[in-house]
């Protein structure tokens, strides 16, 4: 009698883990390689634990993830800041919204062939984001930094079209984003942003000019307008926001990526 209790316990059991499964909902998200994959992939356990079976989607631009979402092929995405999402939903005409911050990626200058941005020469030249935030991200940090003046309330998209004061006389290299730590072969310096500079397995210490950590370009997870009042969206947001991710971006990236809840 007792080892047909045993058994019959150990094959309820082998019911109960595919029904325990399929009890979980699946929810695909959209990331970029490096810091933001690897944050998901910390996020997945706590969901795990609200009902929610993550599916970590990597792209390796900026564009595909919202075009993903917006075409259901996603229920969410975690890759971008407010003035990215904005200029992509005007340009676009995504139907998705932001539901929670996430984290900061501080954007620096890097070289390898200077020590500091000081030692960059007359007419060097200087590779920046391609696409219109992140590019306007660059070129507002070199002015922040005094490097160069542009047009007076140009927002957070200026282009190089923008610049009025380039004492240095700088050339602008327009690149993919994803390409900018591949340009420091070719370059003076590059704009990176920190998620590809990680994924290059190059050092946000190593930044030459650093932006401030405080301002508008907080990450964010973000969804189908249609969907921003179900309820796994609020389980992801509290599953992202947890105790035990915002440990492991701490303990994982030393500062390079900054938990803003």
């Amino acid at each position: 009698m007792k080892h047909l209790l045993l058994a019959a316990g150990f094959a309820a059991s082998i019911l109960a883990g595919p029904a325990l499964a399929q009890s979980l909902q699946t929810i695909r998200v959209g990331v970029t390689p490096g810091p933001h994959a690897q944050i998901l992939e910390a996020v997945k356990p706590v969901a795990a634990k609200r009902g929610l079976d993550l599916k970590v989607v990597e792209f390796s631009d900026y564009v595909v993830p919202n075009a993903a979402l917006d075409a259901g092929e996603l229920e969410a995405n975690s890759f971008q800041h407010t003035p990215y999402l904005d200029n992509q939903k005007a340009d676009r005409g995504f139907r998705i919204e932001a539901v929670g911050l996430t984290v900061n990626f501080p954007m620096g200058v890097y070289s390898k062939k200077h020590k500091s941005f000081d030692a960059v020469p007359q007419g060097g030249s200087i590779a920046i984001p391609n696409d219109p935030t992140n590019g306007g991200r660059a070129l507002l940090l070199l002015q922040d930094k005094g490097v160069l003046k542009l047009k007076p309330d140009v927002g957070f998209k200026p282009s190089v079209a923008d610049i009025v004061e380039n004492p240095r006389r700088l050339r602008f290299i327009e690149v993919d984003a994803a390409q900018t730590p591949r340009s420091l072969d070719d370059v003076d310096a590059a704009a990176i942003n920190t998620n590809y500079l990680v994924s290059a397995g190059l050092s946000p210490n190593d930044a030459i000019l650093k932006e401030d950590p405080k301002g508008p370009y907080v990450n964010l997870i973000a969804v189908r307008s249609a969907d921003k009042d179900k309820p796994w969206v609020k389980e992801l947001v509290e599953a992202y926001r947890s105790p035990e991710v915002k440990a492991f971006i701490a303990d994982k990236f030393k500062g390079a990526v900054i938990a803003s809840w």
